[in-house]
């Protein structure tokens, strides 16, 4: 498969300005907890980053979109795996906007990395289900989990589970090595 041909399908990749790497960038208003949260003061998606700025323009919505609807096509997994690859950064961001909708999708995102052996991923999330599937996590996926509350400690089965295989939880935006910006705790 052609790099172009791989960028159609999956809808583009993101080149945000705040990160050294490239991403892909779904719709923030499809965020299955983010879309409660937001609406909840003091939590990490309360005032999003992703619901204002740039993230607003109707080019970069309909852009979102397009990525979301490709996520079912059955060659998006390998279309991905082409358009990371062709990409010098050696990490690669998934979701600076959005997140994991459901299990095919975290599926696809497993599968994405295993076919892109050569690239370190991060992916950000506040899909408490995907903690499910940890133990399955590809070696090159640093799965962060984020604590719903701006500078809330980890607790419960997200402490338990933790243990059980190796992840991060963050309270903060990001982790170090991957910005180009320092961050204050918040998205």
């Amino acid at each position: 498969m052609k790099t172009s041909e791989a960028l159609q399908i999956i809808g583009g990749l993101s080149n945000t300005k705040k990160m050294a790497c490239w991403s892909y960038g779904l719709p923030a208003p499809e965020c299955k907890t983010g879309s409660k949260l937001r609406k909840v003061k003091g939590s990490t998606c309360f005032g999003c980053y992703a619901m204002k700025g740039c993230y607003v323009f109707p080019v970069v919505k309909a852009a979102q979109y397009r990525r979301l609807a490709s996520i079912k096509d059955p060659r998006w997994a390998q279309a991905m795996a082409v358009a990371i690859n062709s990409k010098q950064a050696p990490e690669f961001r998934w979701h600076d906007s959005g997140d994991v909708q459901d299990l095919d999708h975290l599926n696809k995102i497993f599968e994405v990395c295993r076919l892109t052996p050569g690239k370190r991923h991060w992916l950000p999330t506040r899909e408490a289900w995907t903690l499910d599937h940890a133990p399955r996590t590809p070696d090159n996926l640093l799965i962060r989990f984020s604590m719903p509350m701006v500078d809330q400690e980890p607790s419960g089965s997200w402490l338990t589970r933790r243990r059980s295989r190796p992840l991060q939880l963050m309270t903060a935006a990001r982790p170090s090595g991957l910005t180009r910006q320092a961050t204050s705790g918040t998205c």
